[in-house]
């Protein structure tokens, strides 16, 4: 899904922003598949699992960038920040 998506995309994608699990496809796999055609494109998961729990489970890797839900406005637009430009992040 994520991969059709991303080609018939003609210009660059710089951020992939998707929730963990979904129906269907889980978000690991709707990144991998967007990545694959834009290895570019940065990744931001969200939760309303903690990141403890996505981790302990092995949902994602060290190191990957999360956000937990609930989230204010401007808890995502720092996140954001962080993933886009990580020398920026503070």
């Amino acid at each position: 899904m994520g991969r059709s998506v991303a080609r018939a995309h003609a210009g660059p994608i710089h951020l992939v922003l998707t929730d963990i699990v979904m129906p269907r496809i889980s978000g690991r796999e709707l990144a991998a598949g967007v990545l694959a055609v834009h290895p570019e494109a940065r990744v931001l998961f969200m939760s309303g699992y903690t990141d403890e729990a996505i981790s302990r489970h092995g949902v994602l890797e060290p190191g990957t960038h999360f956000i937990q839900k609930p989230f204010s406005f401007d808890s995502l637009l720092r996140k954001l920040r962080e993933v886009l430009d990580p020398g920026t992040a503070g």
